[in-house]
């Protein structure tokens, strides 16, 4: 939970107005469901917010639910029952201290690095890389992402 800033990403046509300063912000809500706020700059310099909710996929291994598969939707409460309004969303490695995260879903087209700090260290940046492309991850694809303060608040 918390605040967690984008640092690199696979560009996709959903945040293609993000140019800067793009953070998601997670709250566990009280019936297990995750309220996430997403936050960016655009072109023109200002912050552009969307909210939305997230639900665990409900795999179990272990006897423990396994939160790290989501599913994510931004569409309004009252139509968020249409199946097509939802996205798989799977935390599928987390750096020493949860510093960082790695993000992506079943296909592979979308992938996100989200970091607890607005940049990665050159030490995690390294291990995100490798943990990617041992994954069979295309880094040629990945880009970097800005932010314009330390703490950079949209």
């Amino acid at each position: 939970m918390g605040t967690w800033y984008q640092v690199a990403w696979y560009p996709n046509r959903f945040q293609r107005q993000c140019v800067s300063d793009t953070r998601a912000t997670y709250r566990l809500l009280e019936q297990g469901e995750v309220e996430v706020t997403n936050q960016c700059r655009n072109a023109e310099g200002r912050t552009e917010s969307i909210r939305g909710v997230a639900q665990p996929v409900g795999r179990i291994a272990e006897g423990l639910l396994m939160p790290a598969q989501l599913r994510v939707s931004f569409l309004p409460a009252l139509i968020r029952w249409l199946p097509v309004g939802w996205g798989d969303y799977w935390v599928l490695a987390l750096g020493p201290g949860s510093r960082y995260a790695l993000v992506s879903e079943p296909t592979r087209e979308y992938l996100w690095v989200l970091s607890r700090t607005p940049n990665l260290s050159d030490g995690d940046d390294r291990a995100v890389r490798a943990s990617l492309a041992e994954q069979g991850f295309d880094l040629t694809r990945l880009e970097r992402h800005t932010h314009t303060a330390p703490t950079a608040p949209p």
